[in-house]
C-alpha cells in the first residue's frame, strides 16, 4: 500500500456502496444490450424480507370476438391473473489490502478499487446467470415423466443425421429464432461461448458495429453478441442463448440490517492487513418462469446448485412472452 494508506481512509460506504452498483451496470454487457433490466419495482422485491416474491401479472386476453346484433348481448368474459414468483439471492466476497494495494496508490484510490469491485461483480452476474439459464433449460425426473420447464424454447441439432448439420449456421439459427413464431422479433442479443464466436467469425457471420457512444460491439444476424465462456459444453455440444429485451428482471435489494460494504483490520498480522468485504442482496430472474422452491437448503439464499436445478422453475407465461431461446449444436 502506498504511504501507509488503509481501506478505512479511502473507502466511505456511503459513496462506495452506489458506486459499484451503478458501476457494475454499466461494466456488463448483460445490461448495456438490453437483456437485463433494472427498475424501481425489482430493486423493492430484492429488499423485501421473504426469501421468495410474488410477481402477479394478467394473462393475455383470449377467444374470438363476437357478432354485434341487436338484441344480443355480447357474453362477458372474464381477465385470468398468474404470478411469476422470483428468489432472493445473496452473494459476499472479501479481499484483503495486498490485493488492492495496486489501486490505492491510484489518484481516486476509492474510485479506482469501486471499478476492480464493479468488475469482479460484473462478470459475477453474467456466471451466475448461465446457472439459472442451466436450470431453465435443464430437465427433472417426475416419477415416471421428465419434466423440462422450457423444452419449446430448446432446438437441438446435434441428433441430425449428417455431421455438417449438427454444426450452428446462419439457417439453422434462423430456425432457433423461429421457435418463437411471429415474436422471434423480439429476441435481440445472442449469448455464445467464444469458441462459437470464433466459429461463426472465420465465415465472416460476425460484424462490428458502433453504438451512438462510438463503442464496438459484435452482431450475428442482426443481434448483439455477448461472449461468455460459461455458455455450456457438453461432449462436444455448445449451447448458444438467443435473449430478448428486458428477458431478466433484475433488482438491487437492500433488506433491513442489510450491510453491504465493511472494512476490517487485522492489527497482529505483521504491519497490519486490512480487509474488504462486499455484498449483495439481489433478484436476477427469468421472466415469466416461476421460482418453484421445491429443492432448497438454506432460507437466506439459494445455492448455484439449486438455481440451476430445474425442478425449481416452471413456465407461467404464455410461450411467446418468454423471450429466452436455448439452441444446441457443434461447431465443426
Amino acid at each position: 500500500m502506498a504511504n501507509g494508506t488503509t481501506l478505512s481512509d479511502v473507502i466511505v460506504p456511503i459513496l462506495f456502496n452506489p458506486y459499484v452498483v451503478n458501476r457494475t451496470m454499466e461494466l456488463s454487457a448483460l445490461f448495456q444490450s438490453g437483456i437485463i433490466t433494472n427498475n424501481a419495482e425489482f430493486d423493492a422485491l430484492a429488499s423485501e424480507a421473504a426469501p421468495i416474491h410474488n410477481m402477479p401479472f394478467f394473462e393475455d386476453l383470449t377467444g374470438a370476438s363476437e357478432d354485434v346484433i341487436e338484441g344480443n348481448d355480447l357474453t362477458a368474459k372474464k381477465i385470468k391473473s398468474n404470478k411469476d414468483v422470483s428468489t432472493t439471492i445473496r452473494k459476499a466476497n472479501m479481499w484483503s489490502a495486498t490485493d488492492l494495494s495496486a489501486a490505492l496508490s491510484g489518484v481516486d484510490p476509492m474510485a479506482a478499487i469501486g471499478d476492480l469491485v464493479a468488475g469482479y461483480w460484473a462478470r459475477e452476474n453474467q456466471r451466475i446467470l448461465i446457472k439459472i439459464l442451466s436450470g431453465v433449460f435443464g430437465s427433472w425426473a417426475n416419477g415416471g415423466t421428465t419434466e423440462v420447464p422450457l423444452k419449446d424454447h430448446i432446438l437441438d441439432i446435434t441428433t441430425a443425421s449428417s455431421a455438417a448439420a449438427k454444426n450452428i449456421s446462419a439457417s439453422a439459427f434462423i430456425d432457433a429464432c423461429q421457435l418463437l413464431g411471429d415474436a422471434q422479433g423480439q429476441l435481440t442479443a445472442v449469448a455464445m461461448h467464444s469458441a462459437t464466436k470464433a466459429f461463426l467469425k472465420k465465415q465472416n457471420l460476425i460484424q462490428t458495429e458502433r453504438d451512438s457512444t462510438d463503442v464496438e460491439f459484435d452482431v450475428y444476424q442482426g443481434r448483439r453478441v455477448i461472449v461468455d465462456d460459461g455458455c455450456p459444453i457438453d461432449s462436444g455440444t455448445y449451447t448458444t442463448y438467443l435473449f430478448g429485451q428486458g428477458a431478466i428482471a433484475y433488482g438491487n435489494g437492500s433488506p433491513v440490517g442489510f450491510v453491504p460494504t465493511e472494512v476490517d483490520r487485522d492489527r497482529k498480522k505483521g504491519s497490519g492487513v486490512d480487509y474488504l468485504i462486499n455484498r449483495k442482496t439481489f433478484i436476477m430472474h427469468p421472466r415469466g418462469i416461476a421460482w418453484q422452491n421445491l429443492a432448497r437448503a438454506n432460507q437466506e439464499t439459494p445455492t448455484e446448485a439449486e438455481l440451476a436445478n430445474a425442478k425449481n422453475w416452471k413456465m407461467v407465461y404464455e410461450p411467446k412472452q418468454i423471450r429466452i431461446v436455448a439452441f444446441k449444436h457443434k461447431i465443426g
